[in-house]
Order: C-alpha cells, then structure tokens, then sequence
C-alpha cells in the first residue's frame, strides 16, 4: 500500500480507527510508521517526523500525539 499524500493517510488511519478493532489499528500503525505521508502528518501535528514514526512502528503513542494526529486527520478527511 501505498499511502503518499496527507489526505490518503489521514483517510486509512480514520478508518482503522473507526473499525474499533485493535489488530487493524496496530496494523494501519505499523503501514503508517513507513509511509511517505508521515512526514506531511508529522509537520501537519507538530511532531518531529522521527518522533512519530517511532510512536507509529511501536503502537505506543503519548495523549498529546494522539490528540495532534486525531486533529490533523480529522481536517484533512475528504469530505
């Protein structure tokens, strides 16, 4: 998969999310850690890129990633 621009990551990480089934998220997670358009989410949320990929490959994330990623995604969700 390949997820190159913000708005095609940010779509994949609303649907994990929305599934509410923890294998998919981790699984999107995992995607995500290696996807181009992390460094577009990471500039996006305020979060060094690095940072976030490592929060993505470990599927540990702080509350406050957590909330700068959820905000971002759900702004640039194709409407």
């Amino acid at each position: 998969m390949t997820l190159d621009t913000l708005e095609e990551l940010a779509a994949y990480l609303a649907g994990a999310f929305d599934s509410g089934d923890a294998a998919v998220l981790r699984d999107a997670l995992d995607v995500a850690s290696r996807a181009d358009a992390t460094a577009h989410l990471a500039a996006a949320a305020g979060v060094p890129q690095a940072t976030l990929r490592a929060a993505f490959a470990s599927g540990e994330m702080d509350l406050e990633t957590t909330l700068a990623v959820m905000k971002v995604i759900d702004l640039h969700l194709p409407g």
